[in-house]
């Protein structure tokens, strides 16, 4: 009989999984990129990045996870001895994620209640960043705590950390359970009120038109596998850790598609939903949709707060349901991002999940306070852009390379997911793992070294967002590097004498 804690069921599983895809990044980044890259003609390389790497992926981390039963850093090491590195290098990846955007979630909260009756004003530039943030700072500085972000992540934290104390079954699946269902309920109400309003005719044939020229742009195919590689949670842990839960007699292959599609059709609902909205602010000011486009978080507490002041009826009520969503996708996101380092610290260390969830939660939330300080949007935005371009994809990138190339371990994963899944695995998914998603991915990696290093050396202010060259060498590189010296650290110390004595049983 198995000790390691299960999901109660496979919906358990895959609402969890589709839960901590689905995240912030799918209602404010995914509408944008499509817009930028061809509008509907985006969706052939969207979907052909999807098949090629995001599912593939998906299914590789799903193996992996559910074949060595364990978190990233002891899948790893029982795939290899010498790989350890690579899991803790995910695991810590998703630990500097956690610092951050816990706060980002904290926002959606207070701005959850400023919607009531549009505390943001007229000016919402302005509120967000002088009223709200209170960014009076330069980069590199901190200020002070500010109050409004700092009451509402401590809200964020114990809710998190509440779900993991409750552990697998009774905390993440719970949990998921209900925010993955109500999500998409609030979020449909959303859509429906959106397409209805005047001007949404024109923000969806923005959104949708496709320009076909576009696609033939190098820069538009990586931009797919961009969003797709973000969108996922592939390639920092999550997978692997969520899928070493899964029952022994689990489908493999299927919930892997279940998920991947899961997550691009809430994508698609996101642009349909954000879209409809910037059609009806354009046509209120008199713009074009075009003018009014935006994304990440200028798109979320900047524009929407526009276009809900502008709305006919209801704004108070569409406002708090808009937020409360966001708010949603940011906790189920943030349970999974904490469950990679409170198992593989609990694993790593033979401690208690309890003592685990409290070390590395405890940690992750205190270290979360400087981004709820004056300067704290400076560190996070510089954290957040490096963190993802030089942790994600690069952890992916090397991911894939190692055991496809290095272990040549695809074969043996290959025949564990086919003995259990109803999908056989065939040449598709070696060549997608063995050749297209490592030159996409190293072409993208070659790419945003040569850029980022080049701005480095350029100018003392020709960095990303004109940032110094010191605040982005110990805020920017320094915390990517971070990730992968303290795996490497962490991969030296002997696993604990139980859990290297413990014989795991493959799935037959």
């Amino acid at each position: 009989m198995e000790n390691r804690a299960q999901w109660g069921t496979r919906a358990g599983f895959i609402l969890a999984a589709v839960g901590s895809a689905i995240g912030l990044g799918n209602i404010w980044r995914f509408p944008a990129v499509a817009y930028d890259n061809g509008g509907g003609a985006f969706f052939i390389p969207y979907l052909f990045a999807l098949l090629t790497a995001g599912i593939p992926i998906l299914i590789l981390e799903f193996t992996i996870g559910h074949k060595f039963r364990g978190s990233a850093p002891l899948s790893f090491f029982r795939m290899n001895k010498k790989m350890e590195w690579l899991g803790w290098w995910g695991v810590l990846v998703a630990f500097v994620i956690s610092t951050y955007y816990a706060v980002i979630i904290a926002w959606a909260i207070s701005y959850s209640y400023f919607a009531f009756n549009q505390s943001w004003g007229s000016d919402t530039e302005a509120f967000l960043f002088n009223d709200y943030l209170k960014l009076t700072v330069d980069p590199g500085q901190t200020g002070s705590i500010v109050p409004g972000v700092f009451l509402p992540l401590i809200a964020v934290w114990i809710i998190t950390l509440g779900v993991l104390l409750a552990g697998v079954k009774k905390g993440i699946e719970r949990a998921n359970k209900i925010f993955i269902p109500t999500l998409v309920v609030l979020f449909l109400i959303i859509v429906i009120r959106a397409v209805t309003l005047p001007g949404a005719a024109e923000g969806l044939n923005a959104f949708f038109t496709p320009n076909f020229d576009s696609i033939t742009s190098g820069s538009v195919w990586v931009a797919a596998y961009g969003q797709i590689f973000f969108s996922l949670s592939i390639a920092f842990a999550i997978m692997i850790t969520y899928s070493s839960y899964l029952p022994k007699k689990s489908d493999i292959t299927n919930n892997a598609f279940i998920t991947g599609f899961g997550n691009s059709a809430f994508e698609l609902l996101a642009g349909i939903g954000v879209f409809s909205a910037l059609g009806f602010m354009a046509q209120q000011q008199g713009l074009s949709v075009g003018e009014v486009v935006s994304g990440g978080v200028g798109l979320a507490f900047v524009v929407f707060p526009q276009i809900i002041n502008e709305f006919p009826a209801l704004n108070g009520l569409f406002g708090f349901l808009f937020f409360a969503s966001l708010v949603l996708a940011g906790l189920s996101s943030l349970i999974s991002i904490s469950e990679t380092y409170v198992a593989g610290v609990s694993e790593k260390f033979g401690i208690s999940r309890t003592k685990a969830v409290l070390i590395g939660g405890g940690v992750s939330s205190i270290i979360s306070i400087l981004f709820a300080t004056q300067g704290g949007l400076f560190f996070l935005d510089a954290a957040d852009y490096f963190i993802n371009q030089f942790g994600i994809a690069f952890v992916g990138l090397v991911e894939v390379v190692v055991v496809a190339w290095v272990l040549r371990e695809l074969n043996t994963l290959e025949s564990h997911a086919n003995g259990i899944s109803d999908i056989s695995l065939k040449y598709w998914w070696k060549a997608c793992l063995g050749v297209i998603t490592p030159l996409v991915l190293g072409y993208m990696m070659f790419d945003l070294f040569k850029t980022n290093l080049l701005r480095q050396f350029d100018t003392p202010t020709g960095n990303y967002e004109g940032y110094s060259n010191g605040f982005i060498l110990y805020s920017g590189w320094a915390v990517a590097g971070f990730a992968i010296l303290v795996g490497i650290l962490f991969s030296l110390k002997k696993w604990d004498a139980k859990v290297e004595q413990q014989k795991y049983k493959e799935v037959s």
